[in-house]
């Protein structure tokens, strides 16, 4: 390994305290790294800023956006996701580890979900409480014995990980009902190979691009038609919705109808778009809102969004919904204590992936802990996601501290707490000059009816873009890196 280079674009860069991807901790430069440390080193600031600049530009030119909500403006603000062009680098034995985990981790998921819509063994088994199962938020009685399209509940995932200042893997989330970041997976690879070809070109990376026709496949496995070209749609809340981008990216990319609820409708238990020439059967709504949106008629009434009448002809097994309604109940975030038990417990495995250390506040003793610790944690509601609902101890104020001490204590069944883990942290171009962030992974999972999951690779990584601040949630603020896996 070569010593870091005393140049203009890396000075300062502060090493200590934290796992850095791109140097180890003397300073030189990790293997699977020379050659993108080589070339971004020997550009100028000014040459950085330019290709930044030309970068955001592009993004703009292509509708690249993401809509943050903040409670203090009365109205959205739409921008473009801050996009950092040093990629992130994962050699090939690293993923392969990760890429095993990963699919270990959804296979079992997917069977909790199936079990728990049926013979519930898992509970009678004393591994999961009933309780925590029956009275969740996101469990849908409705699911009950419904037979699913190929048994696939989690069709499309997201599994966010951190590295630790030990230098493994921890898996920190499952998103599991609509998640969302595909979209700047792909753009951000195809953004690289339009402003630096020599550099993603002359490096040995898997590719993602054919990830696009693998989702699609995905999709038309679901078919309950069973006919050659089914018909797909991509349910979407409508243009005010954060990532509106992305859904109408992915239904570009792969060919299918993009619709609103209202241009929906259902007639004798089956699902219809309403086109040009009258009305055209739906076999397959790959749908980016959640369970309570769906259909006004079996969940939220008040919803405008949804299809009425759309759970009737599921049930009817006359369409297929992806993902399927009810598997909420497994990426809440108290659910995730009990994932490497039902790994255990579906699979005769131990988990090769481990869980962050995590205190569920419903427990006396872990409740009296973390509020004895309270600025030494990280606490979230159960049920958010987005980095909402959080508090991150070591950043909070006082006031802060024991506004959420009150919460929990009112209502400690809606709380887990984790420590604060020292997310590694990777060299982003700040105004030029290379500068350290923290940052996770989430890697994304696609499942067909064959139930066996594939991992897209490298997935999106996503970035802190405030100097110290561990929050890399896009709608908090957060930016994204491509990600490169070594062939």
């Amino acid at each position: 390994m070569s010593k870091l280079d005393p140049l203009p674009g890396l000075s300062p860069y502060p090493l200590h305290h934290f796992y850095d991807e791109m140097f180890a901790s003397e300073g030189s430069v990790r293997p699977h790294y020379k050659h993108v440390n080589h070339m971004f080193v020997r550009m100028s600031p000014e040459e950085l800023q330019a290709k930044q600049h030309l970068m955001q530009r592009r993004m703009m030119e292509e509708g690249i956006t993401f809509t943050l909500y903040n409670p203090a403006q009365d109205q959205p603000m739409e921008r473009t996701i801050p996009f950092d062009m040093i990629p992130r680098i994962i050699p090939k034995d690293e993923w392969e580890k990760l890429e095993a985990g990963i699919i270990q981790r959804v296979t079992a998921l997917n069977l909790f979900v199936h079990d728990i819509y049926h013979e519930q063994y898992i509970i009678k088994d004393g591994i999961v409480p009933r309780k925590m199962v029956i009275s969740n938020c996101y469990f849908r009685p409705e699911m009950a014995g419904l037979r699913v399209p190929g048994g696939a509940y989690i069709t499309t995932s997201g599994i966010d990980l951190i590295r630790h200042l030990d230098g493994n893997y921890y898996i920190l989330e499952d998103n599991l009902r609509t998640p969302s970041g595909f979209s700047y997976l792909f753009k951000g690879r195809s953004l690289m190979n339009q402003l630096f070809p020599e550099l993603s070109f002359s490096s040995s990376i898997r590719d993602v691009e054919r990830s696009i026709n693998r989702f699609l496949s995905v999709l038309r496995s679901l078919s309950p038609s069973r006919t050659p070209d089914p018909v797909i749609a991509l349910l979407t809340p409508g243009q005010y919705n954060s990532a509106y981008y992305e859904h109408a990216f992915l239904a570009q990319q792969m060919g299918v109808h993009l619709v609103e609820g209202r241009d929906l409708v259902i007639q004798d238990h089956k699902l219809f778009l309403r086109d040009m020439n009258g009305f055209k059967r739906v076999d397959v709504l790959y749908r980016r809102l959640d369970d309570d949106f769906i259909d006004p008629l079996a969940f939220d009434p008040n919803s405008l969004l949804g299809v009425p009448g759309l759970m009737n002809a599921y049930r009817a097994g006359n369409v297929a919904i992806a993902n399927a309604p009810g598997t909420g109940v497994a990426d809440d975030k108290a659910m995730y204590v009990y994932v490497p038990d039902m790994i255990r417990y579906y699979l005769n495995e131990e988990p090769i992936l481990n869980n962050v250390p995590t205190y569920l506040l419903s427990r006396p003793d872990d409740r009296k802990y973390v509020l004895d610790n309270l600025g030494e944690m990280v606490v979230k509601e159960t049920s958010l996601s987005g980095g909402y609902g959080m508090l991150i101890g070591s950043e909070a104020s006082k006031e802060e501290q024991e506004n959420f001490r009150h919460k929990i204590l009112a209502e400690p069944d809606r709380y887990i707490a984790q420590p604060i883990m020292s997310l590694s942290r990777a060299p982003i171009l700040s105004e030029g000059i290379m500068s350290p962030r923290h940052i996770d992974l989430r890697a994304f999972v696609l499942m067909g009816a064959d139930r066996k999951p594939q991992v897209i690779p490298g997935g999106l990584t996503r970035v802190a873009m405030r100097e110290g601040s561990l929050v890399v949630n896009s709608s908090q603020g957060g930016g994204v890196k491509d990600t490169w896996v070594m062939s």
